[in-house]
């Protein structure tokens, strides 16, 4: 459990903080707006209605005492620059700004963040691999080279146990997970059996995910073809 401040209530703001108190985290916010505050009260540890660009404001509760803040002022780029430079002045031990641009994210990381987010180009990014490719149930990206993929299974692979399909070796790609229903394998055993109901969690190189997926597209027009 991490003691976590979150600095702007806008959509990203909120859902952000939804999910860190689902995790079990304690969690502060902080908005100029008051309905957005209260909005969040009845979940978080804290709330406070504030100005954060006003240096008093941040000291008065102590920003070093976090684990993580998190600056999600949306539209107005000029506070998002002035907050994340005086929470790390007054000592934040690890501040993390959104940013929409590659711009914005230079300015910030040279005025005390420690990491920059793009919540919007992220999802776009995401969205776009996911429904580009077929086969595709989900997908996070590792690095710009390395991706995990969710993936059906090969009608060939049916039956076959993991050894037997020579999957590393053959594919390039290593099996992280296995998905059935509402339960989740990890590190799945050599001599599991592939089950046409499965999905995998595979994790690879892109080119080589991307050649695994095209087997999918050969074993559809050997199908049609019969």
């Amino acid at each position: 459990m991490k003691s976590v401040l979150i600095i702007g209530l806008g959509e990203f703001g909120k859902h952000l903080c939804k999910k860190m108190v689902e995790l079990k985290n304690e969690v502060m916010v902080m908005d100029v707006q008051a309905e957005r505050v209260e909005s969040m009260m009845p979940i978080v540890t804290n709330a406070q209605i504030g100005d954060c660009t006003n240096e008093e404001v941040l000291k008065s509760i102590g920003v070093n005492n976090f684990d993580l803040c998190f600056v999600c002022i949306g539209k107005n780029f000029q506070s998002s620059l002035e907050v994340t430079s005086l929470l790390k002045e007054n000592g934040a031990k690890y501040v993390i700004s959104k940013a929409t641009r590659d711009i914005q994210a230079k300015f910030l990381l040279r005025n005390g963040a420690d990491e920059v987010i793009y919540p919007d180009r992220d999802i776009a990014q995401k969205a776009a691999i996911r429904y580009s490719a077929n086969h595709v149930f989900d997908y996070i990206s590792v690095n710009s080279e390395y991706s995990i993929f969710e993936i059906p299974v090969a009608q060939e692979w049916v039956g076959k146990t993991i050894k037997e399909v020579n999957f590393r070796a053959r594919y390039k790609v290593s099996i992280l997970g296995i998905k059935k229903n509402d339960s989740t394998r990890l590190m799945p055993i050599a001599d599991h059996e592939f089950d046409a109901k499965e999905h995998l969690m595979v994790i690879g190189q892109i080119e080589d995910v991307k050649r695994l997926l095209a087997n999918f597209e050969h074993e559809k027009i050997k199908k049609n073809r019969k």
